[in-house]
């Protein structure tokens, strides 16, 4: 039997892809190591779920930080916490 406490809300979680301009190394992959990460054309798109706009907003200063280019943000989908999400 699963009790859920009135209190509780559903944690939804937004899945975003990032396209970044240039070729991902290692020290990019370590920084985004719950994304997917895929290199092609000169291009890096990191793939990867995230909680709030919160987790987006650091997401983003870990890209500024490392110095990288950030060419598009898009959000994909939303879904419950510890499910896939459709697209």
């Amino acid at each position: 039997m699963t009790v859920v406490c009135a209190h509780e809300e559903a944690v939804l979680l937004s899945k975003y892809e990032i396209t970044l301009r240039g070729e991902a190394g290692p020290t990019v992959r370590h920084a985004f190591a719950g994304f997917s990460v895929e290199v092609a054309d000169g291009r890096t798109v990191l793939c990867g779920a995230l909680p709030d706009q919160a987790a987006l907003h650091g997401a983003l200063d870990r890209i500024r930080d490392l110095g990288l280019e950030l060419i598009e943000v898009r959000q994909l989908a939303a879904g419950p916490l510890g499910r896939q999400a459709d697209d």
